[in-house]
């Protein structure tokens, strides 16, 4: 089945649809899309993270947000949902849109089959344009697997990863990391 049309409007009318809309929209130049519904796996890998690295920042000036947080790239005219943000010292928002923020030092996917080309492409290269971003956090539904982009000081983005049984430091966060297997831990499964 051919992926649905992206419907045309203004980033005003987008606003006021997606404050009366149950779904979430994602907003790029004009196209609004549909953002699709996620599985419990992807959830549960998403709020694993959320519960690291709140439970590691915790005392810290930096706060974790949900996939209910929008970001918006001004450069490219992009509005999201990250499905994990980070955002330190302040949080700033968009002039356009007073629920947006500008400036996450992470942001964290959870890939899905249906995304995972986007989220390692086209979307980190809008990602890349937030002058704030430091670190690109990849988690995988299909294995237990953790990867990292990490802006270093020259300005390149250096990649690390994790597998089961494996700890990814995040270089953004100094003294944070995620343990594969605390985010993949599922007490569910029996």
């Amino acid at each position: 089945m051919p992926a649905p049309e992206p419907m045309r409007m203004s980033y005003a009318d987008y606003l006021a649809a997606e404050e009366a809309s149950e779904t979430k929209h994602e907003f790029l130049r004009g196209q609004v899309y549909a953002m699709a519904g996620g599985t419990p796996e992807h959830a549960g890998l998403a709020g694993a993270v959320i519960a690291e690295l709140s439970a590691a920042l915790r005392g810290r000036p930096c706060r974790v947000f949900s996939a209910d947080l929008r970001v918006r790239i001004e450069a490219t005219d992009l509005s999201t949902y990250p499905d994990v943000t980070v955002i330190c010292e302040t949080l700033e928002r968009s002039e356009l849109d007073a629920n947006a923020a500008t400036n996450p030092t992470v942001i964290v996917e959870v890939l899905s089959d249906s995304t995972e080309a986007y989220d390692r492409g086209e979307k980190f290269a809008h990602y890349r344009r937030l002058p704030s971003l430091r670190e690109y956090v990849l988690v995988s539904q299909r294995e237990p697997r953790i990867e990292s982009y990490f802006k270093n000081a020259a300005g390149v983005w250096v990649l690390s990863e994790a597998g089961a049984g494996e700890t990814l430091a995040l270089a953004s966060l100094d003294g944070v990391s995620l343990a594969t297997d605390l985010v993949y831990r599922d007490p569910l499964s029996s």
